[in-house]
């Protein structure tokens, strides 16, 4: 992933440059939006996953881009009894509308690597799993 501003277009009075970190950022809105997604994965080599809430909405998503075409991965983090290929499925529409929309790229490809099932604990799970930490101590 490039750090640097990517050119994108020359007008009368100047450049136009998007950052590569913009785009990560809709990428990762777009894909937070879609019903299903837990949250963001950092992959196998970040190793840590980041549920809904959180600031960082770059994390689990890789953009290249270049003149006027972008490719997105992006890592998440499924609620259990979604049909998965559906939301991924979901998830590559909305990104590809989302960055192109936004900032008039071309979106090549959206590749979406499903890293973990959440499963959702009930408020008494939540209470007995801190009594039984509080306990272990």
């Amino acid at each position: 992933m490039s750090t640097l501003p990517t050119e994108f277009e020359r007008t009368d009075i100047g450049e136009i440059q998007i950052a590569p970190e913009v785009i990560e950022v809709i990428a990762g809105l777009a894909t937070i939006e879609v019903k299903g997604v837990a949250g963001m994965s950092g992959g196998f080599a970040g190793g840590i996953a980041e549920l809904l809430g959180r600031k960082n909405l770059s994390r689990g998503v890789k953009v290249e881009v270049g003149q006027r075409e972008a490719a997105v991965d992006v890592s998440v983090i499924v609620h259990y009894g979604h049909r998965l290929p559906e939301v991924a499925a979901e998830i590559q529409r909305n990104v590809k509308r989302s960055i192109e929309t936004m900032t008039g790229l071309t979106v090549v490809e959206v590749n979406v690597q499903i890293h973990d099932v959440h499963l959702e604990t009930t408020e008494k799970s939540r209470s007995e799993e801190v009594e039984f930490s509080q306990r272990v101590k």
